[in-house]
C-alpha cells in the first residue's frame, strides 16, 4: 500500500468518500476546546475541512497529491487546513505539536519497533486527544482480498502500548453511526481515545 497504490485507487473515480466528516470524529471531539490537529491520512479532506469549519487549525497529511488536490478544490476558501503531503509511517510528524492527533481508518503497519506509531503518539501535545479509529475485523468477510487488515495497528493494540502518561477514555467496538460505504461489510468500529498527560 504505497503512494502508487493511493494514486491508482483515487485516480481510479472522481470522488471516493462520501464527502462527509467520520461519525467517530464528530462525536469524540465535540466536546474538545479547538486547537492545532493534525488529519492522519486525510483523504479527500471532509474531517479536515469538519474540524476547520469548528475553528481548528488543522495539518492534513496524505501521500496521495491526488488525494490532497481534490480536498483542497474542496476546500478553497478556508485558510485553516495545511494540506500536506507526506508518507508517516516512514517520517514522524512533529513532536508535541498537536492538541488532537485524528487517525481514522489508516492503516499503520505493525513493526517490532513500533517507530511509526510512536511518531504519532509522540505528535499528540501534553493535554492532547489521541483518536484512532478503525473498522472492526470481526466485519471482514472470511477470504478478504488485498493487504490483510491484521497487518495494521488495531485501536485497542494501541492502547496497551500507551504507557504511563496516557488516560484511556474510550477503548470500544461500537456500530457505525452511518451505513457503511456501499460494496463494504463494516457495520461495526473500533474506538481509541486518549488524553495525554499534561
Amino acid at each position: 500500500m504505497d503512494a502508487q497504490f493511493w494514486e491508482e485507487m483515487y485516480g481510479s473515480r472522481e470522488q471516493v468518500f462520501s464527502g462527509e466528516p467520520n461519525g467517530v470524529l464528530v462525536a469524540e471531539t465535540a466536546d474538545l476546546p479547538p486547537g492545532q490537529a493534525l488529519d492522519v491520512g486525510c483523504g479527500e479532506g471532509a474531517d479536515a475541512l469538519w474540524l476547520a469549519r469548528r475553528g481548528w487549525l488543522v495539518t492534513a497529511v496524505d501521500i496521495s497529491w491526488t488525494a490532497l488536490r481534490r480536498a483542497a478544490r474542496t476546500g478553497t476558501g478556508t485558510d485553516r487546513v495545511a494540506w500536506t503531503r507526506a508518507d508517516l509511517t516512514a517520517v514522524p510528524p512533529p513532536s508535541g505539536s498537536f492538541d488532537l492527533v485524528s487517525v481514522h481508518y489508516f492503516p499503520l503497519p505493525r513493526r517490532a519497533d513500533h517507530a511509526a506509531l510512536r511518531g504519532l503518539l509522540a505528535a499528540v501535545a501534553p493535554g492532547g486527544t489521541l483518536l484512532f479509529v478503525s473498522h472492526d475485523l470481526a466485519d471482514l468477510p472470511p477470504h478478504h482480498d488485498g493487504p490483510d487488515p491484521r497487518d495494521f495497528y488495531q485501536p485497542a493494540e494501541v492502547a496497551g502500548l500507551l504507557g504511563d502518561g496516557w488516560t484511556v477514555l474510550v477503548d470500544e467496538t461500537r456500530a457505525r453511526p452511518a451505513p457503511a460505504p456501499e460494496g463494504t461489510r463494516h457495520t461495526h468500529d473500533t474506538v481509541l481515545r486518549a488524553r495525554r498527560a499534561g
